[in-house]
């Protein structure tokens, strides 16, 4: 039975620019490639970083207008019992401590100060902001209104949501079917479904001044089942924040 041969006589790591020499043979003959191995050089210099370092010389960063700089929170290296966490099974911070605040906005002819001040533990939407490496540590600077709310502990319950933001405890989900089969893990739906804990102050009209949101703590509502962030509580009960425009309909 015939074997496919390779042969190239050039190829470059620069683009991959050509193949030559492609022939079928009888035979399995490894081409030459000192091409590359000259051209390889060119590759150590490609380096993807997950963050933009701030040089040692820069000894402060100020964010502008209604900026913050977070200094995130580290990952949990371990679980509660004491086994060490690999790097993949470590959960992302979602959190971290404002280190500096920008000079705030203006929203119709007023002045509007950034609400959360230096030395507060935040918690902020996910895929939001950009990442630095600054002062040895990383920290993001995102808009305040990507900030979900104040967390000065380490429990989500306890979160105060800020602008138009609502902290929902979701209702658990159903252990049996109309019928009265008993569900599956893997067939449990997730519900949409949960009781307002707590609500920000609302967000700004053109003028400035707060609007008041339309639900309150206590409500149990309908939300959007694509919207918000997901987190656990420290009693295992599942909670999520979204904005109210989430929140479709209150039930009673």
């Amino acid at each position: 039975m015939a074997t496919t041969q390779l042969t190239a006589s050039s190829i470059y790591a620069k683009g991959f620019a050509s193949f030559e020499g492609l022939r079928s043979t009888s035979n399995v003959k490894v081409a030459s490639f000192a091409p590359l191995k000259q051209n390889i050089r060119s590759l150590h210099g490609l380096v993807v970083k997950a963050a933009t370092v701030v040089a040692p010389k820069y000894t402060s960063v100020k964010p502008l207008s209604d900026r913050v700089l977070v200094k995130i929170k580290t990952a949990e290296e371990k679980t509660v019992g004491g086994i060490l966490l690999p790097t993949t099974a470590q959960s992302s911070p979602q959190g971290g401590e404002v280190v500096a605040v920008g000079e705030g906005r203006l929203v119709g002819k007023n002045k509007v100060e950034i609400s959360v001040k230096t030395g507060t533990q935040v918690v902020y939407s996910k895929y939001v902001g950009t990442e630095v490496q600054f002062d040895g540590s990383k920290h993001l600077i995102l808009k305040e209104d990507d900030i979900v709310g104040v967390l000065e502990t380490d429990d989500i319950k306890d979160l105060q949501p800020l602008n138009d933001r609502v902290l929902i405890k979701v209702a658990e989900a159903e252990e049996k079917t109309a019928g009265g089969l008993l569900l599956s893990e893997a067939s449990k739906e997730k519900p949409s479904i949960g009781t307002v804990v707590a609500v920000g102050p609302g967000p700004l009209d053109e003028e400035g001044n707060r609007k008041s949101l339309s639900v309150s703590p206590g409500n149990t509502v309908l939300y959007s089942k694509y919207a918000g962030n997901d987190f656990k509580g420290a009693d295992g009960s599942d909670y999520i924040t979204l904005r109210a425009s989430d929140v479709m309909a209150v039930l009673s």
